[in-house]
C-alpha cells in the first residue's frame, strides 16, 4: 500500500508580530504571516500592529484565524471594551467591543463597499448608496457605552449550571453575569443570576411591543426542568432536540410549560403575535425602520399586488396589505409552519392576504402566479439563490424590494438579478446590531429598461 502524505503541522498557539490590512466580512481583519500565509485576526482594526496567536488552522491551511493578544500599535479608533467578557479567547458575541461605534459603521460599510464590487460588480454610486450605514433612533452613544438592543438572548449553559455565551468559533461557553447589549427586558428577568442544573440553553425572549416575556429552557439529554422563577412574569416553553437521520441535527419541537406560547410585538400600526420559533427583527427599532424603508422605495399603489416571499409572521405582508388597500392583493410564502400560522392569525382582518406554507422555490411556481407589481423578500442569510432570483424576474414586478440581513448573500443575489434584468434603484445599509460585525440592508430594485 502507498505510505499516506503526514498531515501538516498545526500552527494553533502560533504568534506573529503583523501589520493589520483591511477589513474583512465577518468580524476579522486581514494580515499575513511572514511566510505570507493569510490571517484572520479578531480583536484589532485596520492599520494596527500587534501580536496575532493562531486559533486555527495547519502549516497546509488556505488561511489561518488568529486574535490579536498584544496591541503593539494601536489605532486612533481604538477604544477600552465596555464589556468585561470580551477579548481574545472570550465571549464571541461581539466582534467590536474595542472599536469606537462610529468606527463601528466604517468597518461595516467598508466591508459592504468590497462585497458589493467583488460579487456584485457594482460601486455604491451605481446602486444609489450614500456610503453609511444608519444607526436606528437612539443607538448613538459615547465611546465607552454600549446601546442595549437585543431582544432575544440565546443563554448556553455549562457544567455547573451557569449561564453564559459562546465563544468565539467554540461550543465552549463564556460564563457571565450581565450582557451589555441585552435590552433592559432581557436583563431584568435575570437568568445570569441564577443557577440552571441539567439545562442545556436557554433563550430568553422580551417583547417591545408589550410587557411578554418568555424563555425557552432545552434540557440536557435525560436532564428535568426545574422550578422557574425569575425576577419577572414570564412564559416558559420547553425544547426538544430531535436528531435527524444518521445522528445529525434533527428538528426542533418546542412544548409550552406555563403561560402563553407567544409574545405580542407592535410594529407598523399594528400588533403582532410571534411564537416561540417565528421570526421576529432582534433590534427594537428594527421592524419600523425597515417597513418605513420599504414602503418609501416600493411606493404601493392601491389596487396592486404584492408578494412577500420568506414573510415570517406577516410583517411586510401586512404594511403591503395596507397600502394596495381592498383592491388589491398580497400572497405571502414561509416555510416555518408556525409562523405561517401566526401570520394568517395577525392578518386575518386583511380578506385580501393569502399566506402559502412551504418553501418558496418549492411554493412559488405552484401558486400559478405570473405577474405581480411588486415583491418584497427577506430571505434567509443563505441568500434567495440564483433559481428563486431568475422566476422572480419573469414575474414583471415594477420593484423589488430586498431585505438582506448578510451582506454577501445580497451582493451574490444583485449578480443573479442584474443577469436577469434588474438592477438596484437605491440601497440604504443600516447598523441594527451593534458591537457586531453584522448590519440590515435595505435594496429597491426596477427593471433595467426603466433604471436608465
Amino acid at each position: 500500500m502507498p505510505e499516506s502524505t503526514p498531515a501538516a503541522a498545526s500552527l494553533v498557539g502560533e504568534e506573529y508580530e503583523v501589520e493589520i490590512g483591511p477589513v474583512a466580512h465577518g468580524g476579522h481583519c486581514v494580515a499575513r504571516t511572514p511566510a505570507g500565509q493569510v490571517l484572520f485576526v479578531r480583536h484589532t482594526f485596520p492599520g494596527e500592529r500587534v501580536v496575532a496567536k493562531v486559533t486555527e488552522g495547519r502549516a497546509d491551511s488556505r488561511f489561518l484565524r488568529a486574535d490579536a493578544v498584544t496591541v503593539l500599535e494601536g489605532a486612533k479608533e481604538r477604544i477600552e471594551a465596555p464589556c468585561p467578557f470580551s477579548g481574545p479567547g472570550r465571549c464571541g458575541g461581539c466582534d467590536w467591543q474595542h472599536v469606537k461605534p462610529g468606527a463601528q459603521r466604517k468597518l461595516k460599510a467598508a466591508v459592504l463597499t468590497e462585497l458589493l464590487r467583488q460579487l456584485a460588480g457594482v460601486t455604491p454610486e451605481e446602486v444609489s448608496w450614500d456610503g453609511t450605514v444608519e444607526p436606528a433612533p437612539g443607538d448613538k452613544v459615547a465611546p465607552g457605552e454600549v446601546p442595549a438592543w437585543r431582544t432575544r438572548v440565546q443563554y448556553a449553559i455549562d457544567a455547573e449550571g451557569r449561564a453564559g455565551l459562546r465563544r468565539s468559533r467554540s461550543h465552549d461557553v463564556e460564563p457571565i453575569d450581565h450582557c451589555l447589549i441585552a435590552a433592559e427586558g432581557v436583563s431584568e428577568l435575570g437568568v445570569e443570576a441564577r443557577r440552571w442544573p441539567q439545562i442545556a440553553s436557554v433563550d430568553a425572549i422580551a417583547a417591545t411591543g408589550s410587557n411578554d416575556r418568555m424563555v425557552v429552557l432545552t434540557p440536557r439529554p435525560g436532564g428535568r426542568l426545574p422550578l422557574v422563577e425569575l425576577d419577572r412574569p414570564v412564559s416558559v416553553m420547553r425544547a426538544q432536540e430531535r436528531r435527524g437521520k444518521g445522528g445529525g441535527p434533527g428538528q426542533r419541537t418546542v412544548h409550552p410549560v406555563h403561560g402563553r406560547t407567544f409574545v405580542r410585538e407592535r410594529a407598523d400600526g399594528r400588533t403582532w403575535r410571534v411564537g416561540e420559533g417565528g421570526f421576529w427583527q432582534v433590534h427594537p427599532q428594527a421592524p419600523d425602520l425597515l417597513v418605513d424603508a420599504l414602503m418609501r422605495g416600493l411606493t404601493p399603489r392601491k389596487g396592486e399586488t404584492a408578494l412577500d416571499l420568506y414573510c415570517g409572521v406577516g410583517l411586510f405582508a401586512g404594511a403591503l396589505a395596507e397600502r394596495v388597500g381592498e383592491s388589491g392583493a398580497v400572497v405571502g410564502i414561509e416555510s416555518s409552519k408556525r409562523a405561517v400560522e401566526d401570520a394568517r392569525h395577525n392578518l386575518a382582518d386583511a380578506p385580501r392576504v393569502r399566506i402559502e406554507h412551504g418553501r418558496v422555490e418549492q411554493v412559488l411556481p405552484r401558486t400559478g402566479i405570473t405577474r405581480a407589481d411588486l415583491i418584497v423578500l427577506d430571505p434567509p442569510r443563505s441568500g434567495a439563490g440564483k433559481r428563486t432570483v431568475e422566476h422572480l424576474a419573469t414575474l414583471g414586478a415594477r420593484r423589488i424590494g430586498y431585505v438582506a440581513c448578510d451582506p454577501a448573500a445580497l451582493a451574490r443575489d444583485l449578480a443573479h438579478f442584474r443577469t436577469a434584468g434588474y438592477v438596484p434603484r437605491f440601497l440604504r445599509a443600516f447598523d441594527l446590531f451593534p458591537m457586531t460585525h453584522h448590519m440590515e440592508c435595505v435594496a429597491i430594485l426596477e427593471p433595467v429598461e426603466k433604471a436608465r
